[in-house]
């Protein structure tokens, strides 16, 4: 019997989860696993719907997101407000 692969997008199942994996990937990571975070939100979500949503080709989308990207951005915002997310600015305690 083999093991399965781990696939965050698996268990991205509710906006609560959604917010709790892309508030951490944002506190604690860099622009490129922010990038692969917010892809595999599009991909629990659904790639289709995303694309729908944004404006953008399935293909662009696939590559926009693509581990080691760098899009534009213009394309994260219209990906995050797709899957419903926005950007929040909290200062920064000294």
């Amino acid at each position: 019997m083999g093991t399965s692969k781990f696939d965050i997008a698996d268990h991205l199942d509710s906006n609560e989860m959604i917010a709790e994996y892309l508030n951490a990937v944002l506190e604690a990571g860099d622009d490129a696993e922010i990038v692969t975070a917010i892809g595999h939100i599009a991909k629990a979500i659904g790639m289709t719907k995303i694309a729908e949503e944004t404006g953008m080709s399935r293909p662009s989308l696939y590559k926009a997101l693509a581990e080691g990207a760098k899009p534009q951005f213009s394309t994260i915002m219209k990906v995050l407000k797709a899957v419903g997310g926005q950007i929040h600015i909290d200062p920064i305690s000294a």
